[in-house]
């Protein structure tokens, strides 16, 4: 089966499991219009994923298979065994996505491009997907960047771009699961509970848990928070710049970084 056809199966999948679980057990009540939200959230991921087709002759997949095919990258040059070559190319590419989340959060200019992420007013299934088109167009280049030079297999490529789509559709739902569960959890993925301390209108914990996939980097390099400082059910979302819904009309997310 080609792959894009496996990534989009994963993706409505997903997207429809939270969805449903969103409906029957959420974790917040919601304090916006969804549907204007929906609206223009699903709006957005349409416009990336045409954008990303049409300006990106080849993608992560194709560069790896492309690049073992040639012998590029760091693990084309010494050949571990086919899963240690897995194993660290999946972590190396989260990784990756860590450090790039955080430099978002703290370079001015890329901040412009991400804060229309963080202007939600709620978050769930949704807000997952909800990156500026350029941001999705420079986080395409670094994979890309990435991906040649350590060589990933293609089925590393693969697994990590189904799980990090997956895994941002799941730590963005607003579902409930309990205190019990989401503390095992949380040590092995970036659970809905730790992700959503990350979208608080409090500066210290926006500027935390940057994890999309694996919790790990968060605890390692010390930007982990376990709760938000107001609880979840009293903590405020967003931004404090960005609370009018007009701003938050798809025309103006999409001219945000140039306010």
């Amino acid at each position: 089966m080609h792959q894009g056809i496996v990534r989009l199966c994963f993706f409505l999948g997903v997207f429809a499991l939270v969805a449903l679980w969103e409906l029957m057990a959420p974790r917040r009540p919601l304090a916006t219009n969804k549907n204007q939200r929906w609206f223009a959230n699903i709006i957005i991921v349409v416009l990336n994923t045409g954008l990303v087709q049409a300006l990106f002759p080849v993608l992560p997949f194709g560069l790896a298979v492309i690049a073992g095919a040639k012998g590029w990258g760091l693990f084309n040059s010494f050949e571990p065994a086919y899963w240690i070559k897995c194993l660290l190319s999946f972590l190396i590419l989260d990784f990756t996505v860590y450090l790039q989340h955080v430099l978002f959060h703290y370079l001015p200019v890329l901040w412009r491009l991400h804060r229309m992420h963080h202007t939600d007013l709620d978050i769930d299934v949704t807000t997952g997907n909800r990156f500026h088109p350029f941001e999705i167009i420079l986080s395409t280049c670094i994979k890309l960047a990435v991906v040649a030079l350590i060589g990933a297999p293609a089925f590393a490529v693969l697994v990590f771009e189904i799980v990090l789509n997956a895994a941002s559709q799941f730590n963005h739902g607003n579902i409930l699961l309990p205190l019990g569960m989401d503390s095992f959890l949380r040590f092995v993925i970036v659970t809905p509970d730790m992700h959503r301390v990350h979208h608080s209108v409090v500066p210290a914990e926006t500027n935390s848990n940057f994890g999309f996939a694996i919790p790990w980097w968060d605890r390692l390099f010390g930007t982990y928070r376990a709760w938000p400082q107001a609880g979840h059910d009293n903590m405020s979302i967003g931004l404090n710049q960005y609370r009018n819904p007009e701003q938050l009309k798809l025309w103006h997310l999409l001219l945000n970084p140039f306010k």
